[in-house]
């Protein structure tokens, strides 16, 4: 299928968005000189730098900067006092495909404001460094096997406090991995389901941490069924001190969990029961189980690619910045995917590196077979764009639509997100 690409660079703008920068008195602006972020191996790269203060740039402004490979130490780092408040830094160029980027500092008034821009080379041909086990299919269809076996005694409840006119809100559950372990989610559900009608239905998939989700309204009042899941084995509609008070037990070192042996991987259970979510949406009587889709970012963008693959019930994906993707990137010399496993050499012991090959979503990616929408930018340093363009150069000659945000560090513009959602109803829609 034809793929599509599209290079989309906007300041930012005022709707607020989760995790989106907020504007401060001073902007440093860091941009490079070619529109789309890109260059060839062998092209130099030059980046803009501005400091502005109230949409002016400041005279005199102190800044000190570092160039670096994607998630590398920097090879160079330097003090310069911008007298009109503009510089032009030539950051080299790179022999192989990869990413460099500049990031900048301002002081003002004893204030530090920072600005980065990161520009690529090159990078459909970058390629993964994670290597496929020879018995990865052998593994997975073992996995959902055993995980079939165990009753999945769905449940949902209405959540009377969250419904709206347009929306009924359930609390969904099914049992997942062993005997009385349930995996929740946030089912909405249109009011206006007549008895008998089956709807398309979205299975969102969570990103990294523990705290309510609070279903997607948006999809379920145009018609959509919507189910956004938790990992974490408790109910999703509690309240928000609760999942304050539980976040020191879920906090940065569950993907560390069990990581020596691949059988107890704490993503096994998860993988499995993002797969089992499928089949949970595909067993209510209202939903046709023949338009499913999956969608989510980091951790989720993760889910939302190894549940296509593990499930073909799922009809389409959509997918914001991958996480654990090509973890062993660092034992090669460059960036590696969301948690940084390797980053740190002490933890690549041959039993980790063994585990993570089945765990990897380029591994997954590489068997993807459905329509993919996948967007992401070159700034992100959580999920770093060396891991996940490696993801989106294996997926195979499926139907897919890019739409690269070079300026976005890890969140998300509101257009963004408007499109991923209107992409995934268009293709259940037909």
């Amino acid at each position: 299928m034809k793929r599509i690409v599209l290079f989309f660079v906007v300041a930012l703008v005022s709707i607020s968005v989760s995790a989106q920068p907020k504007k401060t008195i001073i902007e440093v602006q860091v941009s490079p000189e070619h529109a789309d972020w890109q260059y060839r191996c062998g092209q130099d790269a030059k980046f803009n730098v501005t400091v502005l203060k109230a949409g002016v740039p400041l005279e005199n402004a102190r800044i000190y900067y570092e160039i670096s490979e994607d998630m590398q130490d920097p090879m160079k780092k330097e003090d310069l006092t911008l007298k009109n408040g503009t510089a032009k830094i030539k950051l080299g160029t790179m022999e192989k495909p990869g990413f460099l980027r500049l990031r900048v500092w301002a002081t003002h008034e004893d204030i530090r404001y920072y600005g980065v821009a990161t520009a690529g080379f090159d990078i459909d041909k970058i390629e993964p460094t994670a290597v496929m086990p020879d018995d990865f299919d052998d593994f997975w269809a073992k996995v959902l096997e055993e995980n079939n076996k165990l009753e999945m005694l769905p449940m949902m409840e209405l959540v009377p406090e969250k419904c709206t006119q347009k929306v009924n809100v359930y609390l969904a559950s099914f049992q997942n991995r062993r005997k009385g372990c349930r995996m929740y989610g946030t089912l909405c559900v249109p009011a206006d389901l007549k008895p008998g009608e089956k709807r398309p239905a979205i299975l969102i998939v969570p990103g990294a941490g523990v705290r309510a989700r609070n279903g997607y309204y948006s999809e379920a009042e145009k018609g959509f069924i919507t189910l956004e899941l938790g990992i974490n084995h408790i109910s999703t509609v509690l309240d928000n001190e609760i999942y304050e008070q539980l976040k020191p037990w879920y906090g940065r070192e569950y993907p560390l969990c069990n990581i020596d042996d691949k059988d107890k991987y704490i993503y096994k259970g998860i993988y499995a029961g993002c797969a089992r979510a499928v089949d949970y949406l595909a067993g209510l009587d209202f939903v046709d189980a023949d338009r499913i889709g999956v969608m989510g970012g980091s951790q989720g963008g993760a889910l939302s690619i190894t549940t296509a693959v593990l499930n073909p019930k799922v009809k389409c994906l959509a997918v914001f910045y991958p996480a654990l993707s090509d973890l062993t990137g660092y034992l090669n010399g460059r960036g590696g995917g969301w948690p940084h496993l390797f980053r740190n050499g002490k933890m690549a012991t041959k039993e980790r590196i063994e585990t993570t090959a089945y765990y990897d979503v380029v591994n997954f990616a590489r068997k993807v077979s459905v329509p993919v929408f996948y967007t992401y930018g070159f700034n992100d340093m959580t999920c770093c764009p060396t891991s996940t363009t490696a993801v989106y150069n294996v997926l195979p000659d499926v139907e897919k639509y890019l739409w690269i945000v070079p300026e976005i560090e890890h969140w998300t513009y509101p257009e963004q997100n408007a499109a991923r959602s209107k992409w995934v109803m268009e293709h259940l829609s037909r």
